[in-house]
């Protein structure tokens, strides 16, 4: 079965498990020279709390940022509970503020590690999420929101995730937080519950529970009540009585949704309510998201954006967004792993690269750019700096192998070049863990995965640099450790290089798995050329990372790289030629543009730069471009600091496709202009993610002449009910359409920006203006210019119409009913509207026709 095949069958599920931010790929935020040795490793550090080496945590409610409201807690707990659970508390606290207040950097041995506070960087957390919707590999949405201004954005402190704002009527109970893999929601949860049980914020919660879903997999299948689970979980609260917790304030945090492997019923689930009840894992954590157990519980959700909708948006509160690194952020912490001299140097090389610019937003990625730009520089100045994102992992994983070589085989120094035949079967092997776990959508594995692949468990703690055990809980239900590599992006460097090894050594049964159809054997530009096409067909760009590393791979620097890991392919320049070729002629109409994207980053990742002269030539000779030269100027248009102020798609010398190809600029243009270009729902698609986006610099759309039916006029109305929608024009002039209404209702949902709307030449009919009266009839419509032409309407028409411009007649200056049916009767009714005092309409047309 092919991975995509793979991905198929299993559908949203597969996706939703198919990756999470690893504990070592938390936020490695600095702030201290400590950091500069190496890279952050968020690793737990579990065990039993030792009464005799705790600290007393202060009572006084002037010393906490809660003041009275902690004050006020603690006596009533102290009151209704006696001093035995203040006493449990503080065992607790000091049992997390021991787990969580070192972070582990580089490859130190265990025990050892940082002071998270002395090194922690505010990450860059916004107080709402973008309703872009997300077709693409988590590399390709960060590209998309990396035009975010940063300046108008609300940002929020993870501290005052549960701060009840003014506007909201109700209080914040349930917190969902989306990030990226890497991003740092895990280290986020850190930062909160060291915080708190250092006794410096939230003291108004008396308990906090973390519950990672990593560690809930390994209980699902366990019938327990909440008050067993928690007494599994934390020893420390085995004391706590039913009665006792009952009167707690709690906050439960349920770290990686994204790993998770329990199925949440939400709507056909039993109802929990009682903390001595037993039930599945499950239906605890779906009741308590509910609020059927334990109601005043707090609840924070963390995930990655592709399993976000497994919570529905009625149990949520509040949706926050953690975007990173802002610029200022990535800089700084550059500074702190660099000389002023070096600096400048890794500085100006980060921003030359677009790719490497934008990926760095991820703090993972600014610790493997750093480790690979240290090495370089302190070895040989004069050395070029890896421009690709294959040169950069093939680097890091010589960088990291010498590395452990150091620290684990004293007295043999080779150089990085030089990998031994027992290197390069742990890598092989963990390369093929790599390819087996993203073949089935899996990001986290467990010792028989290891073994199912010919690793030893020693080995993969040997090479902790790639594969880091994340917990070690000391019940014995936990004794059974979890694996996981650093960053998923990792995962799929070492998949991509399994993979071509297995192309080089002809393993027909391998390659048969990645194409999903029998491999018969091929030259390699036609193997990638089937890869690439199947990486086009997997939703959400799954593979996309995947397929740019494997073009990567082909090139002669790679593999000279990776000399006695890779097996040597015979670099004809007429076969790289080939790959490249094929690359620039691939057509896929049937693909989403945003996805044939990814055909220009391999052509990059091949270092073929010939696009950029060929777009410019074209443009200037005003011949015809190709469909690949579309998808590069869209991707340059799309990551542009300046907002484009016009797209005429009828402007550009090329085919349908080559349009179709460059609608994602969109995203960053002011005026789309899109008429008659024989628009499918896939391009209304990637159309509403523009009007969804946060910022949308969308203000004028026009559409007319498309025929986009009833299934592109949902993907469009999903996008202008987007509050971040600010599209002041739009134009639907002859798209085939009759059953209008999701698009009225989007426009009420949202009606403060629209002036100008033309429907003219749709089979909108009397019906169809009874629902548009519902959007002219809301008090917060601006409409000034309404064109209706050709409508198919009678003198029904306006019997709603009347109505609907009296209650709100203070906007509308055009209104044209040409080339409809009126009559007398109606226009008569039109003339009463004009009459008002309160009529600000300057034009008025309405030829009948009989």
């Amino acid at each position: 079965m092919s991975i995509c095949a793979e991905e198929e069958k299993t559908g949203a599920e597969s996706e939703e498990k198919s990756g999470a931010e690893s504990a070592g790929s938390s936020c490695p935020s600095m702030r201290s020279d400590n950091s500069k040795v190496a890279p952050l490793d968020f690793r737990d550090e579990p065990g039993p709390s030792d009464t005799t080496e705790r600290k007393a945590i202060s009572e006084d409610p002037v010393s906490t940022s809660c003041g009275p409201e902690k004050s006020r807690t603690e006596a009533q707990l102290q009151i209704s509970t006696g001093v035995g659970l203040q006493e449990i508390v503080k065992e607790h606290k000091i049992h997390l503020k021991r787990q969580y207040e070192h972070v582990t950097e580089g490859f130190g041995e265990s025990g050892s590690g940082t002071l998270l506070n002395t090194i922690y960087t505010e990450l860059y957390i916004i107080d709402e999420q973008s309703e872009e919707v997300h077709t693409q590999h988590e590399v390709r949405q960060l590209e998309t929101t990396s035009q975010t201004d940063t300046d108008h954005d609300p940002t929020i402190k993870c501290h005052k995730l549960f701060e009840v704002l003014p506007h909201l009527k109700r209080p914040i109970r349930v917190v969902l937080m989306n990030g990226i893999a890497g991003i740092g929601k895990t280290f986020s949860v850190q930062k909160f519950i060291v915080d708190w049980s250092e006794g410096s914020e939230n003291q108004d919660i008396n308990i906090v529970i973390l519950l990672s879903f990593r560690e809930l997999n390994l209980v699902k299948d366990e019938p327990y009540s909440l008050l067993q689970l928690l007494h599994v979980f934390y020893p420390t609260l085995q004391k706590v009585t039913t009665e006792k917790l009952t009167l707690c304030k709690l906050l439960f945090i349920f770290d990686g949704l994204d790993e998770s492997r329990l199925s949440l019923e939400f709507s056909n689930r039993k109802v929990v309510s009682d903390i001595t009840q037993k039930s599945s894992v499950s239906e605890l954590v779906t009741n308590l998201i509910e609020g059927n157990l334990l109601p005043s519980a707090l609840i924070w959700i963390t995930t990655r954006p592709a399993a976000a909708n497994q919570i529905p948006p009625t149990c949520v509160d509040r949706v926050t967004e953690v975007r990173g690194f802002t610029d200022a952020q990535k800089e700084e912490y550059f500074r702190m792993r660099f000389s002023e001299k070096e600096l400048s140097r890794v500085i100006s090389h980060i921003k030359k690269s677009k790719n490497l610019n934008v990926i760095c937003r991820i703090p993972v990625y600014c610790w493997i750019t750093a480790t690979i730009l240290e090495y370089i520089l302190n070895t040989d100045q004069r050395s070029e700096l890896p421009k690709t994102l294959t040169d950069m992992y093939s680097y890091f994983l010589l960088v990291q192998t010498k590395r452990n070589k150091h620290k684990y085989q004293k007295g043999h120094e080779t150089s990085p070049q030089e990998l031994t035949d027992a290197d390069r079967e742990v890598l092989l092997k963990l390369g093929k863990l790599a390819f087996e776990n993203l073949k089935k959508g899996n990001i986290i594995f467990y010792q028989e995965d290891l073994e199912e692949c010919g690793l030893d468990v020693t080995e993969a703690s040997v090479n902790s640099w790639v594969c880091t055990e994340i917990f070690k809980r000391e019940c014995v239900i936990f004794q059974k450790p979890v694996y996981s590599f650093v960053h998923l992006s990792i995962q799929e460097f070492l998949a991509a290089v399994y993979t071509f090894q297995c192309y080089t050594n002809r393993k027909t049964e391998v390659l048969k798995e990645v194409l999903g159809e029998e491999y018969n054997e091929t030259s390699l530009d036609v193997f990638l050329s089937k890869v690439m096409e199947k990486s086009l067909q997997c939703k959400n760009g799954t593979l996309d990372l995947f397929v740019r590393f494997l073009h990567g791979l082909t090139l002669e620097s790679s593999q000279r790289l990776l000399v006695g890991l890779l097996s040597q392919t015979e670099n004809n320049p007429e076969v790289i030629q080939k790959i490249i070729n094929n690359l620039k002629e691939m057509r896929r109409s049937q693909i989403s543009p945003d996805r044939s994207i990814n055909i220009f980053h391999c052509l990059t990742e091949m270092n073929d730069s010939s696009l950029f002269q060929e777009i410019q030539e074209s443009l200037k000779s005003e011949t015809k471009l190709s469909e690949i030269h579309c998808s590069a100027l869209a991707y340059m248009l799309q990551m542009s600091e300046e907002v484009l102020d016009e797209l005429d798609l009828q402007k550009f010398n090329t085919s349908d496709e080559g349009r179709h190809r460059l609608i994602p600029a969109v995203s960053n243009c002011r005026k789309a202009l899109l008429q008659r270009c024989q628009l499918l729902k896939t391009h209304c698609e990637v159309v509403a993610s523009a009007l969804k986006s946060d910022p949308s610099h969308l203000v004028e759309l026009d559409m007319t002449g498309n025929k986009l039916h009833s299934s592109g006029l949902k993907f469009l109305s999903d996008g202008l009910s987007s509050p971040d929608c600010r599209l002041e024009t739009l134009r639907l002039e002859s798209c085939r359409l009759s059953y209008m209404r999701s698009l009225f209702s989007a426009l009420n949902s949202n009606p403060s920006h629209l002036k100008h709307l033309n429907l003219s030449y749709n089979n909108l009919e009397n019906s169809g203006v009874k629902e548009l009266c519902g959007f002219l009839e809301n008090p917060h419509c601006r409409l000034e210019t309404l064109r209706l032409q050709c409508c198919s309407l009678s003198e029904i028409c306006c019997d709603y119409l009347l109505p609907a411009l009296q209650s709100n007649p203070s906007h509308l200056k055009l209104l044209d009913l040409s080339w409809n049916n009126l009559q007398d009767s109606g226009v008569k009714q039109l003339c009463v509207y004009l009459k008002t005092s309160d009529c600000r309409l300057e034009t008025l047309r309405s030829d009948t026709i009989f």
